[in-house]
């Protein structure tokens, strides 16, 4: 799922913002509960949020992304000190239904600040330990390969601990994608 941002909106990768956003998805998580919806990964870019949700139908689908968008753009309303439309238009959604799409959809949303970095595509690993992106869900993920030095985000970007994210349900998400190996956090999405 991708939600885009209205032109003239600054940076959605400040600390403030990200911190915003953060806690809304928190907020929704613990008030979902045992739902219909989940919101599995995340991943905040300049002007665009990626997410990987777990909907139990067309109903809670979109129920559920009315939500999330509700809460995205009010958090970067709070954030940014203003009012007003955030979003672009409605949200993307594309349906994944193999354990390679998905294992491709997680790879792509959890390391995507590593595609739009300009000089990083040229390559397909960064070298020496690798940074999570702070300005995603990679911290609370549990698939990246062992041995792999890493720097979690640091303790200055204010980040909370409580996942702002809920634990997969669906065999694809917990499982399934796991079967095509576990991710290199080093690696960097996309054509090199």
């Amino acid at each position: 799922m991708t939600l885009k941002v209205r032109a003239g909106i600054p940076s959605l990768r400040r600390r403030d913002v990200v911190r915003e956003v953060e806690d809304a998805f928190r907020r929704g998580r613990v008030r979902a509960g045992r739902e219909r919806f989940r919101l599995a990964h995340y991943s905040i870019q300049g002007n665009h949020l990626h997410a990987i949700v777990e909907a139990e139908g067309t109903d809670a689908l979109g129920r559920g992304m009315m939500s999330v968008a509700i809460r995205f753009a009010r958090a970067v309303n709070r954030a940014l000190g203003r009012r007003g439309r955030v979003l672009e238009d409605r949200y993307h959604v594309r349906v994944l239904g193999t354990p390679q799409q998905v294992r491709n959809a997680i790879r792509y949303v959890l390391l995507n600040a590593r595609r739009h970095a300009g000089k990083l595509r040229r390559s397909k690993r960064l070298p020496g330990p690798v940074r999570l992106d702070p300005a995603s869900s990679a911290r609370w993920f549990d698939g990246w390969r062992p041995g792999v030095a890493r720097k979690d985000p640091p303790a200055a970007f204010g980040l909370g601990v409580a996942p702002a994210v809920s634990r997969p349900r669906t065999w694809l998400l917990r499982k399934g994608w796991r079967r095509r190996g576990l991710l290199d956090p080093g690696d960097v999405p996309g054509p090199a």
